[in-house]
């Protein structure tokens, strides 16, 4: 027979053990109100007509109409140079604010993140107004502006994952790489970058998505002028066009989709060749 002690310690032990289980309880409510069945009632509007019956209407209209189709790809377009531009900067600038040997004082990393802490539209419009200063509306360089907005706005986005993949660099693996002849330029292709790339992939996909739902950006520097997909959601949804926006907002479900699938085939692809940098 048990002791005492046993069974004590038993009981305590089973309902630690249920109480941590519990701790799933609240994620799974808001994983069930605030995803699941926001994406069933997108999908509902979607492939339904005004009266709630099942119909590709809104599936032929954006694939018939040369203007959504337009939105898509100058979006897919603006998106695409954002990212690129935010890696470009962010890069390098993760690079330094990583490493001991260059930056020596974390006070850097708080000035380069905290633009995230002020509110969204506050920057928008500052960032407006400093345009406008400089000459560059937008009433004369709608595309530059929005632009510009868009790079400063996501650029935090881009050199907080950076610098956290930075953080992890096998420094032994690097200093190896030199010490058996390799210029800089190796080691940077060879060892530095492979090692980075979960935070490139990290980086894509906080600026991408984001960049093409956008609205506020574009329609506060553009001046009405430059139109993203984000922006034709919110008119559709505005003019009550429910099922027209619901069936676009199911292409931002997809695309959002398929640069999750590239982003876990891009790890895994790292993770098997990892092993053979050197």
């Amino acid at each position: 027979m048990k002791s005492k002690t046993e069974r004590k310690r038993n009981r305590k032990a089973s309902i630690f053990h249920f109480r941590r289980r519990d701790l799933c309880i609240p994620y799974a409510l808001f994983l069930v109100l605030f995803v699941i069945i926001p994406i069933v009632i997108i999908l509902f509007y979607a492939f339904t007509d005004a009266n709630g019956n099942f119909s590709f209407n809104s599936l032929v209209s954006f694939f018939t109409t040369w203007s959504k189709i337009n939105v898509l790809i100058t979006s897919l377009f603006i998106a695409l140079q954002t990212t690129i531009i935010c890696l470009l900067i962010g890069y390098p600038l993760a690079y330094f604010l990583a490493s001991k040997k260059y930056n020596k004082n974390t006070v850097l990393i708080t000035l380069f993140i905290a633009p995230m802490w002020i509110n969204f539209v506050l920057r928008t419009g500052a960032t407006r107004d400093l345009l406008t200063w400089m000459g560059i509306n937008g009433g004369n360089y709608p595309y530059l502006a929005t632009l510009i907005g868009m790079v400063y706005n996501y650029l935090p986005f881009v050199i907080l994952p950076l610098y956290t993949a930075m953080l992890k660099l096998d420094q032994s693996q690097m200093e190896a790489a030199a010490d058996l002849g390799a210029n800089p330029w190796q080691v940077f292709t060879h060892s530095i970058l492979p090692q980075s790339v979960p935070g490139i992939m990290s980086a894509f996909l906080m600026t991408f998505m984001p960049t093409m739902s956008s609205y506020v950006i574009s329609d506060t520097l553009s001046e009405g002028k430059i139109t993203l997909f984000g922006n034709y959601i919110y008119l559709d949804f505005t003019n009550n066009a429910w099922n027209d926006g619901s069936f676009m907002a199911f292409i931002m479900l997809v695309l959002v989709g398929l640069s999750m699938l590239l982003n876990r085939g891009g790890e895994k692809t790292d993770e098997r060749g990892s092993s053979g940098l050197w």
